[in-house]
């Protein structure tokens, strides 16, 4: 039974995630913290939470702090925490500001609870993955990013969408940045088991429609409603559900690779991995050539944003 954090509790994708993840069986406490001036917030959403345990007759505990020494003993962390995006802003303009709330977040994570699994949702997210792997000198699975799982799952809906199947039998995925540089993996999709390209409606698809629509997906959410909710909350709890479950699913999040595309690595980015209790190891895989291109391109993008910002850290300690 286990203990998970919500790190950002009082924003929105903060406590939407905390409530799809107060249902599984293998949670036995929720903790919410949030910055010191939100403790009658966090009150608040706790006693709400207690209720809404009591509608659905279940008996996970739920605790609030704004002392982030009280993480320990988490199975899972889920950093939320940062500013989050407005219409018409990219989320590489947050990377500084972000950074700079993240890094000794971690630091004090990976003191208090050396052993947990940390998953960060902060964006950029791929950058604000390689800040909390540094600052919490946690090993390298145990820290990733939400990264490209919900741009994955978008994909596969529009897939589903436009073959009229139903959307477990589609099977895809998108790696490299979480933003504008991301890949989709057409060589890797499937319907039914069928490679797509092996399909002759494939030919008609019209492919820069529908990954510009995955690229612009949030965007036009955070114009319309103000922010994204829903899907980044149920993608969260799918990935805390998967490390509690010690399910190891091979699902598409940020974390740190070494050499497995291609010889392409040294990098916390959007990739395959193996996903269990003691975290996420990405998977060694072989991609058509044009994809292998543009995922060199999207890591090398990142590569120099996160050098940037950590120089910029350590400039600012120094």
């Amino acid at each position: 039974m286990a203990k998970v954090t919500i790190i950002g509790a009082t924003g929105n994708v903060g406590m939407f995630a905390a409530h799809a993840i107060s249902s599984f069986p293998e949670v036995k406490e929720i903790l919410l913290y949030g910055r010191e001036g939100r403790e009658s917030l966090l009150k608040g959403i706790s006693q709400d939470f207690v209720d809404s345990f009591a509608a659905r007759g279940i008996d996970t505990r739920i605790n609030w702090t704004t002392c982030l020494e009280e993480i320990a003993g988490s199975e899972v962390v889920v950093i939320t925490a940062g500013s989050p995006r407005v219409a018409g802003q990219d989320r590489m303009d947050l990377a500084l500001g972000n950074a700079r709330v993240i890094a000794p977040m971690a630091q004090t994570i990976g003191t208090v609870a050396p052993r947990t699994k940390i998953l960060v949702v902060t964006n950029p997210v791929d950058v604000m993955t390689c800040v909390a792997r540094k600052y919490s000198g946690l090993k390298p699975n145990q820290v990733f990013g939400l990264g490209t799982h919900l741009d994955s799952m978008r994909l596969k809906s529009l897939i589903a969408s436009y073959f009229k199947v139903h959307v477990s039998e589609v099977h895809t995925r998108i790696v490299g940045e979480h933003g504008d540089s991301m890949v989709p993996l057409w060589s890797a999709t499937t319907i039914g088991g069928i490679k797509i390209s092996n399909l002759p409606a494939f030919s008609h698809l019209p492919v820069q429609e529908i990954i510009e629509s995955v690229k612009t997906s949030g965007q036009l959410i955070i114009k319309n409603k103000g922010s994204t909710v829903y899907g980044p909350g149920e993608a969260i709890a799918s990935l805390v559900k998967t490390v509690l479950g010690d399910e190891n699913r091979i699902l598409t999040v940020s974390a740190y690779i070494k050499s497995e595309v291609h010889g392409i690595g040294d990098v916390c980015i959007g990739v395959p991995a193996r996903i269990n209790r003691h975290g996420a190891f990405p998977i060694a895989i072989r991609i058509d050539e044009s994809e292998v291109i543009a995922f060199r391109e999207s890591v090398e993008k990142i590569r120099s944003n996160t050098q940037k910002i950590l120089s910029s850290l350590e400039e600012q300690e120094k």
